[in-house]
């Protein structure tokens, strides 16, 4: 029996409104009667659970959950496109459940109000079969990520700074790695604003959350290439979308071979967004991100400062900043032993996403003395050296 002709409970309306995927031989009948027995959990109804939510519910997911404790407010709807102007004061998980069900009846939508905590998370992701993080701040990634560890589900990651966004894949079932395998610790919470403080491009979250849905409706029947082992990040200024490789860490103190992280209670909130930090007390404390001509001065009077350029190798041959260090992004986790925590590194890309990006992460691995160049080369061409080509 082949995989159209297995035997669905569908019914003849539902193969009418989910025709177009029916026709597609990698999804058949049978792929689209997986979607409807699977059960997905979307935390965080925002920026980036709005468009993942449309889209599963659209594609016939048979139960999603929506977890999520906040209110619709009006600058939500520059971006969470599950709301409009009437829902404002109303409870997203509320708001969200109407537009889902006028968009897709046969998906059943369970509403968690309130925050995924230590205390119930265990308890909530055992219930789903996948899980789609679109939460906007590290310590929730974290607890999100460990709990799925800990049920064994996967949990497709996604995430938004600025103009530039992030998806990936991990599933502890599959023994790929895991995201304390990429990021160890989190950085401290005053080193990285949050979107109401830096902003956000709201069409990018859109293609982000779409990038999630679509993550998992492969994960779920079946077909092509997962993100497992790879981040898929792209930046919205340049249209270009780049894939890094990621490892499973054996020091990991998640999946590592000697975990200390053991269940939920192993970290407590200050663990989660404070980096493990391996300077003295009396560590430096630098600023996020710096204008140009403040990076500038630094070069010409500090000579304790390296000026780390994180772009593609291709992109050095267009402009290159005199005596900077070149360690492409992706690179940047397996050389990290090569770089002194004794300078201050100065980072730089060519719009200043990819570099704060290495210089979040530098930071989460005890780099306290990291800045990041804001603008990038674009803006220090215009801004310091117009001998340099822009692109």
């Amino acid at each position: 029996m082949t995989q159209d002709t297995q035997p669905t409970n569908l019914s003849s309306a539902e193969a009418s409104r989910y025709s177009r995927h029916i026709l597609l031989h990698e999804i058949g009948l049978a792929g689209q009667q997986k979607l409807k027995d699977s059960k997905v959990l979307i935390i965080g109804a925002g920026g980036l659970g709005s468009p993942a939510a449309l889209y599963l519910a659209a594609a016939g997911i048979g139960t999603l959950g929506l977890a999520d404790f906040d209110q619709v407010e009006l600058h939500n709807l520059q971006r969470q496109i599950l709301y409009g102007s009437k829902d404002i004061g109303v409870t997203k998980t509320e708001a969200a459940h109407k537009k889902l069900n006028e968009t897709n009846p046969h998906t059943q939508v369970h509403q968690h109000v309130g925050k995924v905590t230590a205390d119930n998370a265990i308890s909530l992701f055992s219930d789903y079969d996948l899980m789609i993080d679109g939460t906007d701040n590290f310590p929730t990634r974290y607890l999100n990520t460990d709990a799925a560890y800990f049920t064994g589900k996967p949990i497709i990651h996604g995430s938004i700074f600025k103009f530039e966004g992030q998806v990936s894949l991990f599933d502890p079932a599959h023994q790929g790695p895991c995201y304390r395998c990429l990021f160890p610790h989190a950085p401290s919470p005053d080193s990285v604003p949050n979107c109401g403080e830096a902003g956000v491009l709201g069409a990018l979250c859109g293609l982000i959350g779409s990038l999630q849905a679509l993550e998992t409706i492969k994960y779920l029947i079946g077909f092509g290439e997962s993100l497992l082992g790879q981040v898929v990040i792209v930046d919205a200024l340049s249209m270009q979308f780049r894939t890094i490789k990621s490892k499973k860490n054996p020091d990991c103190p998640l999946c590592g071979s000697n975990p200390t992280i053991t269940d939920l209670n192993s970290m407590n909130d200050r663990d989660h967004c404070k980096p493990k930090s391996h300077h003295s007390s009396e560590s430096h404390h630098y600023p996020l991100e710096i204008e140009p001509s403040e990076a500038k001065e630094m070069i010409d009077n500090d000579s304790n400062v390296l000026l780390l350029d994180v772009r593609e190798p291709v992109e050095l041959q267009i402009c290159r900043i005199e005596n900077s260090v070149h360690i492409p992004m992706g690179q940047i986790p397996h050389t990290i032993d090569q770089l002194p925590k004794e300078q201050h590194i100065l980072t730089i890309c060519h719009h200043g996403m990819r570099s704060m990006n290495v210089t979040r992460f530098l930071r989460a691995q005890g780099f306290s003395s990291v800045t990041n160049i804001k603008g990038g080369i674009d803006a220090w061409a215009k801004q310091i050296d117009s001998s340099l080509q822009t692109y």
